[in-house]
């Protein structure tokens, strides 16, 4: 099939079109490049693709794997609706799996309207793009930042979602909203997928596991926000990066969704939360070096804890998590110190 991934240069972005394309799928990347956090890392994973620039990465120039002959990039914002849409006329895409968006919770406190121009006009033209150019399915990031202040765990994509604590969770939530309409008005499969606390190699610098991996390497103190007593449902990239190639395999059945809306959400998960000092002593344990811990009060747009229900995934798409914490945690501080880590440079 031929599918296009936006966010491509992202930490699951990348990942996804990778292994897309070792399968044979013929795939069109997309991504900004913008630097809400170091594009090193961002030019990194496309070179992990095949993908290289001399200098620059012109906009709107498509660039051609040197490793997978079925991969190709483009630089492109999703927010560029006349580009997009050129984009979508020419290549006529059978699949859409959308990853692009601006992340982070607390970014999203000082920065408001990153949010309102990438998650939630950025994801409407490609809605829009879909229903133009008949796009089959649509796959999207959802997040587990949607469930807000619900207090009721294991979460569960029947729980309510209407009490975000973030903007950001509030645009993903916004964004579920927009693809169920589109699903009911034009009959575009829509599969969401609420990820939950991704790390592993080519994670994001803004997220915990690479700041507290920065902090030991350098000899500071680790910030433990809420006394350390937070619970993350922490899962491996290459499990969310199997769930979501499932889902884009996935054939939607209308009939089998409520009042006939080929529309569904899903968890992607680990599914067994982990005390946020637990983490760390695993990370401690796999770099071999104990680290110093500064207790702090809980952030603005912070949750006490995130835990998984899969057993939607699991029942529709046979999605069963492989990896465990210790083995993860190792595989990350493997790549976090060797020398494919940009940012050690």
């Amino acid at each position: 099939m031929k599918v296009l991934v936006t966010g491509a240069a992202g930490f699951i972005g990348s990942k996804v079109a990778f292994g897309l394309a070792s399968r044979g799928d013929e795939v069109l990347g997309l991504d900004n490049i913008n630097d809400y956090y170091d594009v090193r890392l961002k030019y990194a994973r496309l070179r992990e693709c095949g993908l290289f620039a001399n200098g620059e990465w012109p906009f709107r120039k498509v660039f051609q794997s040197e490793t997978y002959p079925s991969l190709r990039f483009a630089r492109m914002a999703i927010g560029d609706k006349h580009s997009l849409d050129d984009l979508f006329e020419s290549e006529r895409f059978d699949v859409v799996v959308n990853l692009a968006a601006q992340a982070g919770v607390r970014y999203s406190i000082t920065n408001p309207y990153c949010y309102m121009q990438s998650n939630l006009v950025g994801f409407l033209n490609i809605l829009e793009a879909c229903r133009t150019y008949e796009v089959k399915k649509l796959v999207f990031a959802s997040s587990s930042s949607v469930y807000g202040m619900n207090e009721k765990v294991p979460y569960s994509e029947d729980d309510k979602t209407d009490e975000p604590v973030s903007l950001y969770a509030a645009t993903k939530k916004g964004d579920e909203l927009m693809a169920h309409a589109y699903s009911k008005l034009y009959g575009i499969h829509c599969i969401g997928l609420r990820y939950f606390t991704v790390y592993g190699p080519w994670g994001r610098p803004d997220m915990s596991p690479m700041l507290f991996a920065n902090a030991l390497r350098e000899g500071r103190p680790i910030k433990v926000y809420n006394q350390g007593d937070m619970l993350r449902d922490f899962t491996y990239i290459e499990d969310v990066v199997e769930g979501t190639l499932r889902a884009a395999d996935y054939d939607l059945p209308a009939e089998a969704c409520a009042r006939g809306v080929p529309y569904r959400i899903y968890n992607i998960g680990y599914g067994h939360p982990v005390r946020l000092t637990d983490f760390i002593a695993e990370l401690e344990l796999a770099y071999g070096k104990e680290a110093e811990k500064v207790f702090l009060p809980m952030q603005p747009g912070d949750v006490y804890q995130t835990y998984a229900d899969t057993s939607h995934l699991a029942a529709d798409m046979g999605y069963r998590p492989q990896w465990s914490l210790h083995d993860g945690v190792v595989e990350f501080v493997k790549w976090f110190i060797s020398d494919r880590n940009p940012l050690l440079n």
